[in-house]
């Protein structure tokens, strides 16, 4: 029988070398408040994250589109990073149903909340990069993020 992080590491085609950097990604900072032990949860990771990302996808930007000029590039890179778009992919990975959340953040629904869920997605961006290297991590984002409706 498959523990919760494997069935999250098929969910991403990501298999984790360093499985703790998986558990903190999907760790919220309202869970790790309530532990009794202390608990690494996904902030950092997640600011960690965001600036892959956004590097990513405007290197992609920068790469594909020769005659867009900075202001284009930027417009298109905002749209490639929001937290709606990343909430969506979050949702369509089930992230939700496997985060670590206190008490209060599952009372209000957090495991449902745009902004927890593309926090939570930026982390794993984050602690993908940590477990392996730009090479991968750029892999992961074009193909499960950016495989879709978005283009560069």
């Amino acid at each position: 029988m498959k523990d919760y992080l494997e069935i999250v590491e098929e969910k991403l085609g990501y298999k984790f070398r360093k499985r703790e950097l998986l558990r903190a990604a999907l760790t919220h900072k309202t869970y790790a408040f309530e532990a009794l032990q202390p608990v690494e949860y996904n902030e950092r990771l997640e600011f960690l994250g965001d600036n892959i990302l956004n590097f990513v996808v405007a290197e992609k930007l920068y790469i594909t589109n020769k005659y867009f000029l900075e202001g284009e590039l930027t417009r298109r890179r905002s749209l490639g990073v929001n937290n709606r778009f990343l909430a969506d992919v979050a949702k369509d990975l089930d992230l939700g149903q496997y985060m670590f959340l206190g008490k209060g953040e599952l009372k209000q629904s957090g495991s449902e909340n745009p902004k927890t869920l593309a926090n939570c997605l930026e982390a794993i961006i984050g602690a993908i990069y940590l477990d392996s290297d730009l090479s991968k991590v750029r892999a992961f984002i074009v193909n499960k993020l950016y495989s879709r409706e978005f283009e560069f």
